[in-house]
């Protein structure tokens, strides 16, 4: 289960900051090309935001999370290039 939250934790880092360079860098010049991408990342990234959350629960007990742990795993999610920090500092492999 630890190694499908750190490929979750990954992949909703990497979608976010897709998200946010097709909102920052694509939206201004190219809109026709900002409207059809936003959907397909914005659902990607919607469903890897909300396994994250789920799978951090799930391991939570595994991984010896207190209450403190868990909130800033869960607002790593939350921050950019979040996910990558909790992937490193607070998941240990089994």
């Amino acid at each position: 289960m630890t190694k499908i939250f750190k490929f979750t934790a990954i992949s909703e880092g990497i979608s976010y900051i897709v998200l946010l360079i097709n909102m920052l860098f694509i939206k201004p010049s190219h809109i026709d090309l900002y409207k059809s991408l936003l959907f397909p990342i914005g659902m990607t990234h919607g469903i890897l935001f909300m396994a994250y959350i789920y799978l951090a629960f799930i391991i939570k007990d595994k991984q010896n999370w207190s209450f403190k742990d868990l909130f800033f795993v869960i607002l790593g999610s939350i921050v950019p290039f979040g996910t990558f920090y909790v992937e490193k500092k607070y998941v240990v492999n089994e």
